[in-house]
């Protein structure tokens, strides 16, 4: 009989167990039975984020936040266990915010081209760049903006005191005066227009004849296009430019023709320069008297035995004329 008391309470004890176990991981929104897949974000700060908050991929709750750890750098490492069938985005990163007024926090796995156009929220993505990590960043709660608001509110109602304060009687005075300066500028304004109806009328009409010369010059130019169009049609601009081609293919090979030329009169240029050097030099010899053609230019004791020379010679000749048996001598055999 004591056996099954003993039993009754053991079974109690084991179903108060199991039952507790269940609520535990019922409200830590955990499946034993499923494998998961752990990846870690990297943040400067997680604000009420905690363990627990839901993950979610594009809507849809895919984990839960599994811890937050301090890093020996100063990086806030948010653990993130997500379920064996999710699958990241390409590029991703992770948005900690607010899901609901009543201050429930949860992770946002999104693309980085998805990330809002805010100058905070994308330098703290650059800032948490690193190896194995997914980059993060924390979105204000609504509490900051509240305060954001408040103290915009301020600014406002000190703009709102400011201009009460600068409107006052003497500015509403000036105020009507402006508006009855205003009723008298276009009064005025609307007598010139009544005066000038008639100008306005020759401008219209000057303006009409622009409009038909401007008709005229459009009808001309489609006249001309027309022509263009019959010229390349029967094949008359074709011709025109294979002769344009030719003639700038032999204006190209007498081009080169006139630089081949320009290059050996360059030469010869050269060259004769260095002849008429050479000639200077020859000269300037020939006239300090060195060598044999300078001292028969410029020693005249050469012209006088030259002369006297061409004397002896004419005397010889003469004496071999009167006398040429003194100087040959024939005989016959």
């Amino acid at each position: 009989m004591k056996k099954r008391p003993d039993f009754i309470v053991g079974l109690t004890v084991l179903v108060t167990l199991v039952a507790l176990v269940s609520s535990v991981l019922w409200m830590q929104q955990s499946d034993p039975t499923r494998r998961r897949q752990r990846v870690v974000a990297q943040f400067q700060d997680v604000g009420n984020a905690r363990v627990g908050n839901s993950a979610v991929i594009r809507g849809v709750r895919a984990g839960r936040i599994q811890g937050i750890e301090l890093a020996d750098d100063g990086a806030v490492l948010v653990h993130l266990s997500l379920e064996r069938g999710a699958q990241l985005p390409q590029d991703p990163v992770v948005l900690l915010n607010e899901s609901s007024l009543f201050g429930e926090w949860q992770a946002t796995i999104m693309e980085r081209a998805a990330l809002p156009r805010d100058e905070s929220v994308q330098r703290q993505i650059a800032a948490n760049v690193a190896a194995g990590n997914i980059p993060g960043a924390t979105l204000p709660d609504i509490a900051k903006l509240t305060a954001v608001a408040g103290q915009i509110a301020g600014d406002v109602a000190e703009v709102a005191g400011r201009v009460d304060v600068a409107f006052d009687a003497s500015a509403a005075v000036e105020l009507r005066s402006s508006i009855r300066n205003f009723a008298v500028l276009s009064s005025t304004l609307a007598k010139t227009v009544t005066e000038h109806a008639t100008d306005l009328d020759t401008i219209s009409t000057q303006l009409q004849g622009a409009v038909r010369s401007l008709n005229q010059t459009a009808q001309t130019t489609m006249l001309l296009a027309n022509r263009v169009d019959s010229s390349m049609t029967s094949g008359e601009l074709r011709r025109l430019i294979s002769d344009l081609s030719a003639a700038a293919a032999e204006l190209r090979a007498t081009t080169s023709t006139l630089s081949g030329m320009s290059k050996q009169l360059a030469g010869t240029q050269d060259r004769l320069d260095s002849f008429l050097g050479n000639g200077d030099s020859v000269l300037a010899k020939i006239n300090a008297g060195q060598g044999t053609l300078g001292r028969l230019l410029n020693d005249s004791s050469l012209y006088v035995g030259s002369d006297s020379l061409v004397v002896a010679l004419r005397g010889l000749i003469a004496e071999v004329r009167a006398n040429p048996k003194r100087f040959f001598n024939l005989r016959v055999f």
